[in-house]
């Protein structure tokens, strides 16, 4: 079974289709947003249940949210999961596109221990 580290690494990115995606056993688990000039709309988080409880959902919200940080977009989490795992997650509530702005440079950001890396 894979962990956490293992699901960011093979999470696709399809700009296209406005899709991070992660393909387990067959099954796709997906998080779909839109984008409005740099405000990211996540719109879905899915994951079908045979592949479900594996922490597949919080891998690909947090992968499209190191994306939109490192691209300097902001957040709408419009889908009910990606909203609460934000709320869980205080270092990513500063990409909200409705939060104060982070700080242009040092400051705490939510960079700490991150896995996904940057892009």
């Amino acid at each position: 079974m894979m962990v956490a580290e293992e699901w960011a690494r093979a999470i696709g990115h399809d700009p296209a289709r406005g899709r991070f995606s992660l393909l387990v056993e067959g099954h796709e688990g997906f998080v779909d947003y839109l984008l409005d000039g740099s405000t990211m709309t996540i719109t879905h988080t899915v994951v079908p249940a045979p592949i479900g409880g594996r922490g597949i959902a919080a891998a690909l919200v947090r992968a499209a949210l190191d994306h939109a940080r490192a691209q300097g977009w902001r957040v709408v989490p419009r889908c009910s999961y990606a909203d609460a795992w934000m709320r869980r997650h205080p270092e990513y509530e500063g990409l909200r596109a409705d939060a104060p702005p982070p700080p242009a440079s040092g400051g705490r950001g939510g960079e700490r221990g991150s896995p996904w890396g940057r892009g």
